[in-house]
């Protein structure tokens, strides 16, 4: 064949052929028609050209099929990779959403919440009263997507943070005689702190479970994990003894109106949550390119082997939360030989397959809110010298379901460091009669919310069935340099729980 008969690269390059499992095709091709005598080279380019503009229409073609084939699939990829690289777009107006207690929540909560809502997989929202800013969603932030997409950033780092009560058959009198044992006990059966576990891991039955087999990192995080089984991190995790009051006799508990003693913990899957949550979290933000405003909302699809992945390890993680609260209760119970008349827990900082109001299915992420389905149990916790709320849900679908997780702060961690001072916390601890143990000013009663303020607000969300009072109060003792002191300028300030 004549050098001129030939077909180059930049004559194929010109017609839009730039694969180069493509250019051999097209040069073998070339090079038989030629050879054979049926076309001339520019006859040849203008069957290629036409055939790139229209591959479809020569698939069924018996001499021009295979290169029809290749020219379709490398177009479909190279659509692929523009969209990948070009990202996501926004909805360009705010669906509406049910806000509950609005004039008492920050306004950067509220624009990441608009954020949130404006993702192209968002199908509904809410936020609750104990808002504030957070990663992506805010925390107090209820957002439901399509079924098949999850977001780790709106799960939440301290994935399935819990809460956890036992309900004791003694009279609060006997916690005040004995005060100094009820101390003790604290001290005795929890651990708090930063990357903290016990030397010799306690066996637990959540162990045994073949999820932690299935993906590398979760296999990895095993050992971690069976170290700081029945143990508490930093920043508002506590375990605390306290007064319940039941308010009503008919309350589905079987505890008839009156005060009890009562054991109540909040602390999540440590750090092989924390793990799971970082790791998916910036896979999610490979995998799903969104504006710099929203790309911590980048999400996973469900149908991806990460995304599987990451849905095995945020219920595992769920699961071990559970075990850890239990780890605890059983220590004290034990101690006090004594069996409790009822345990209750709740998750927040997960995501649920659930059906709307209408019947879609969707994935609801709660990052700091309380599942509140009708009939359904939670415990939602104050401050330190505030009372939390034993609730039972209402099922408010425009709540999506859900209530808030807490009080919520309205000073963020290096806001309360710097306005609240030693003696300051010493008169509130004093003022409501609860002894502390570890704790720093970052969790002072008055860097939260009013609780009852925050109660009022969701009044159509939960009903409460009883009134919890701490009274000895065990947290993490003060560490030298606390993580949200590390971040550099610009970072967040706040606590994912």
């Amino acid at each position: 064949m004549k050098r001129s008969e030939k077909l180059d690269k930049k004559e194929l390059h010109n017609i839009g052929i730039y694969e180069i499992s493509t250019f051999k095709i097209a040069g073998q091709l070339a090079k038989k028609l030629i050879h054979e005598k049926k076309y001339n080279k520019t006859e040849i380019l203008a069957i290629f050209e036409t055939l790139v503009e229209n591959p479809d229409s020569f698939l069924e073609d018996e001499v021009l099929n295979e290169l029809a084939k290749n020219i379709k699939q490398s177009q479909f990829q190279n659509i692929k990779i523009k969209q990948e690289k070009k990202g996501f777009e926004l909805k360009t107006q705010t669906p509406e959403y049910a806000i509950y207690g609005k004039q008492n929540i920050e306004e950067g909560a509220i624009k990441q919440m608009d954020v949130a809502m404006c993702l192209p997989i968002s199908v509904a929202g809410a936020l609750m009263p104990d808002a504030h800013f957070g990663y992506g969603l805010p925390i107090g932030g209820v957002l439901a997507t399509e079924i098949n997409k999850i977001i780790p950033f709106a799960v939440g780092v301290d994935i399935a943070c819990r809460m956890c009560m036992s309900i004791f058959p003694m009279e609060f009198d006997f916690v005040q005689k004995h005060n100094k044992k009820f101390m003790n006990l604290l001290e005795k059966n929890t651990l708090f702190g930063t990357g903290k576990g016990f030397s010799t891991p306690t066996t637990d039955d959540v162990f045994d479970r073949p999820e932690w087999k299935a993906t590398k990192i979760i296999r990895e995080l095993k050992s971690k994990a069976q170290h700081q089984i029945g143990t508490s991190g930093t920043g508002n995790h506590f375990v605390e003894w306290g007064m319940i009051t039941i308010l009503r006799d008919d309350n589905e508990i079987n505890l008839p109106k009156g005060n009890y003693v009562a054991l109540l913990s909040h602390s999540g899957s440590r750090g092989f949550g924390a793990t799971i949550a970082g790791h998916y979290s910036k896979l999610a933000m490979e995998k799903t390119k969104l504006p710099d405003h929203a790309k911590h909302l980048a999400w996973l699809d469900m149908d991806t082997q990460e995304g599987q992945e990451y849905w095995i390890g945020m219920n595992l993680a769920g699961e071990y939360a559970s075990a850890n609260h239990h780890q605890i209760h059983k220590k004290m119970a034990n101690d006090l030989e004594m069996k409790p008349l009822k345990i209750i827990e709740n998750h927040h900082n997960f995501a649920w397959k659930e059906k709307l109001q209408d019947g879609t299915e969707v994935l609801t992420h709660r990052k700091g809110a309380t599942p509140a389905n009708a009939g359904e149990w939670g415990i939602i916790p104050g401050s330190m010298t505030a009372p939390g709320f034993l609730v039972k849900g209402k099922g408010n679908a425009n709540a999506l379901f859900s209530a808030s997780h807490g009080a919520g702060r309205v000073m963020s961690r290096s806001q309360a460091f710097k306005q609240i001072t030693k003696s300051d916390l010493q008169k509130m601890l004093s003022d409501n009669g609860v002894n502390l143990i570890g704790g720093d000013l970052d969790e002072a009663p008055n860097a939260y919310k009013n609780i009852r303020e925050v109660m009022a607000f969701q009044s159509d969300l939960v009903e409460v069935i009883g009134e919890f009072y701490p009274k000895i109060v065990r947290m993490a003792d003060k560490e030298k340099a606390p993580h949200w002191q590390k971040k550099k300028r610009g970072d967040l300030d706040f606590t994912e729980s």
